[in-house]
């Protein structure tokens, strides 16, 4: 099993707005991420470097795994 590299804080995030859905949209995220204060600016930055659309839970982590990495947000 991998293991990811998201914060805790992030991780309180994705479970926030995963609450009651299975998918949302960069913009939700970005929306519920920028009201955390423990969040630091780089990492609200990296979310804006996702692409604009709906992600599964796994989609995202992974997604923001691979921007903690240094890497693409999406795979070619």
């Amino acid at each position: 099993m991998t293991e990811h590299k998201v914060p805790d804080e992030m991780r309180r995030v994705l479970d926030e707005v995963f609450r009651d859905r299975d998918e949302v949209t960069r913009r939700e995220l970005y929306s519920c991420a920028s009201g955390h204060i423990q969040l630091s600016a780089d990492m609200l930055g990296q979310l804006n470097e996702l692409p604009e659309r709906s992600y599964t839970r796994q989609e995202l982590t992974e997604a923001i795994d691979r921007l903690i990495e240094g890497g693409p947000a999406s795979r070619p």
